[in-house]
């Protein structure tokens, strides 16, 4: 059938090991954004990716 399509194996498994990868981060960020529109809170996991991206130091609006 991918010969049909000029595409050999190794291209297919490939394509379709990318697609279950964006898929599975689309749902995940759906997921989020859905707790959060119906809690009203952040995720664990966003809070902890915030206070990691600000780093040790202190912004003007923390001090």
């Amino acid at each position: 059938m991918w010969d049909e399509l000029g595409i050999s194996a190794g291209t297919a498994v490939l394509i379709l090991i990318s697609l279950y990868f964006v898929i599975k981060w689309a749902v995940k960020n759906g997921i989020k954004e859905a707790y959060g529109a119906i809690t009203g809170k952040k995720a664990d996991e966003d809070i902890r990716n915030e206070i990691d991206l600000k780093g040790p130091g202190l912004d003007q609006e923390d001090r």
